[in-house]
């Protein structure tokens, strides 16, 4: 019973984290950010398991992670509110080629991480070719083009 409280215990304080730590923070993952995730695990692995490294104890958490994971997408499907504060909802964070900057603070985006997307996804150069930037549940900045008859004006 201790490996089931251990693993619930280890997947809420986790699964907070990362909720506070923002969308931004796994939708892109750099070499500074795959090193946390590293280390992450392992301070998460000792915690689990504290002193009993033995395949039952491991799969005693395992199995204890993914119910957990599956019950809170089940909860989440049936709540609109329990899937707002966990998965968030997309956000509008430029608008007519204007950041919305109190947004992208909150959010731990900049104007360069938008310029980026655009480029990739889009082709566009600059801040005034875009209509809209949407910051999506997944982390990832979706960006709409300004049609051609409002980048004319």
């Amino acid at each position: 019973m201790e490996h089931v409280i251990r693993g619930t215990l280890v997947y809420l304080f986790l699964l907070v984290l990362f909720r506070i730590s923002g969308k931004r923070t796994l939708a892109e993952v750099t070499t500074f950010d795959f090193i946390l995730l590293l280390i992450i695990s392992e301070a998460a692995q000792q915690a689990l398991l504290g002193q009993d490294y033995s395949f039952t104890a491991a799969a005693i958490v395992i199995t204890t992670l993914v119910g957990l994971d599956m019950l809170m997408a089940w909860i989440s499907r049936r709540s609109e509110k329990v899937q707002k504060m966990l998965d968030s909802v997309p956000l509008v964070i430029l608008k007519d080629g204007k950041p919305i900057k109190d947004r992208m603070e909150k959010s731990g985006v900049d104007e360069s991480e938008i310029l980026q997307a655009a480029r990739e996804h889009q082709g566009l150069a600059s801040l005034d070719e875009i209509e809209y930037a949407v910051l999506e549940r997944s982390g990832g900045i979706t960006v709409i083009p300004r049609s051609e008859k409002k980048r004319a004006t």
